[in-house]
């Protein structure tokens, strides 16, 4: 760099001292260090730094003092997100590990240079991505409307790429598998879903789901465990408006019946729901059999038809209900 620094030299200044009649000197010195450029020297020169060139030159004579400037300044770079507002980042817009590596990409704006942004996303960018970034979008939009944790939807994601890597969806139905890889990983979180609400939401046959879960389960071998009627007791619960105290009762009636297996062969939903409606009953608390239908997802006569089979084993129940259980009687003596 050719800038001249300009010191002030130290001064001298006297220090008097009573005890000493002869003057010593302190030096003081002006610590302060100016950029002069050398060419106009003037001792208040402009300094202009052009981070376009990386240059720092004098603003009176035009001499370039440096070069190889580095700019400190903030690199910030605006990114438009989905909602329109703008993402200030430092960095680039974040990579989908499901997607590509950290190998870096190259993308051009399809602002006024259209076709080149066609041509060029058709030489580098790889079919096989784009359709399962378009799959990986599906399978969150379904698990969004399921009401389903981010830690469901990753699980999920996980699940369906793998699936696409052993070539196992090829010629198949690919939303039966996307549907089949939503209920493996609600049962591998512990987040209880029947098979027929994943059917209703993601519109698979049973028949399909079923066929795309013992697929996945057999590739993989995946262990998952059972599910009981007690995992969906807690979700249907709250969506009745129920209070903890008549949710726990329920689902002790539920794992009662359970051990004593009279009611096996019958679906988990059913079970759930005919327990609801023999506690609701038997605790007088008024709940419609359409409503428990609604919430479960199951017919109102399968709902009745069990839960008399239930009232019928009421002896076996009577230390979890207590005295209450009487109030049933009158109910479940309609029931045909």
């Amino acid at each position: 760099m050719s800038v001249s620094m300009g010191k002030v030299f130290p001064k001298l200044k006297p220090s008097t001292n009573d005890d000493d009649s002869s003057s010593s000197f302190v030096f003081r010195p002006d610590l302060n260090i100016r950029l002069i450029c050398p060419n106009c020297k003037n001792p208040r020169p402009k300094i202009i730094e052009e981070y376009a060139n990386g240059d720092l030159v004098c603003g009176d004579c035009g001499l370039v003092l440096g070069d190889h400037m580095i700019d400190t300044r903030p690199e910030w770079r605006s990114f438009q997100t989905d909602d329109g507002e703008k993402d200030v980042s430092r960095v680039g817009a974040a990579a989908d590990p499901l997607l590509q590596g950290a190998a870096l990409e190259t993308t051009i704006s399809s602002k006024g240079r259209g076709e080149l942004a066609k041509t060029h996303f058709k030489a580098t960018v790889d079919k096989n991505t784009v359709n399962l970034k378009h799959s990986l979008h599906e399978i969150e939009t379904m698990c969004t409307s399921m009401d389903l944790s981010q830690e469901v939807i990753d699980t999920t994601k996980q699940l369906y790429k793998r699936t696409v890597e052993e070539k196992i969806v090829r010629g198949k139905i690919k939303i039966a598998f996307y549907a089949a890889c939503i209920y493996i990983a609600c049962r591998i979180n512990k987040v209880a879903r029947s098979f027929k609400e994943i059917c209703a939401s993601t519109q698979v046959s049973k028949k399909h789901l079923a066929r795309a879960v013992k697929n996945l389960v057999a590739t993989f071998e995946l262990n998952m465990g059972l599910m009981t009627s007690e995992d969906l007791m807690t979700r249907f619960c709250n969506r009745l408006g129920l209070t903890p105290d008549v949710e726990r009762i329920c689902s002790k009636i539920s794992q009662r019946i359970e051990e004593l297996g009279f009611l096996t062969g019958r679906t988990q939903n059913t079970v759930a729901a005919a327990t609801i409606h023999f506690v609701t009953n038997s605790l007088n608390i008024s709940i419609l059999i359409e409503n428990i239908a609604l919430v479960s997802g199951m017919a109102v006569p399968s709902i009745k038809s069990v839960s008399k089979m239930i009232y019928a084993e009421k002896t076996k129940l009577a230390d979890l209900i207590g005295d209450q259980g009487e109030k049933a009687d009158v109910v479940y003596s309609n029931v045909e």
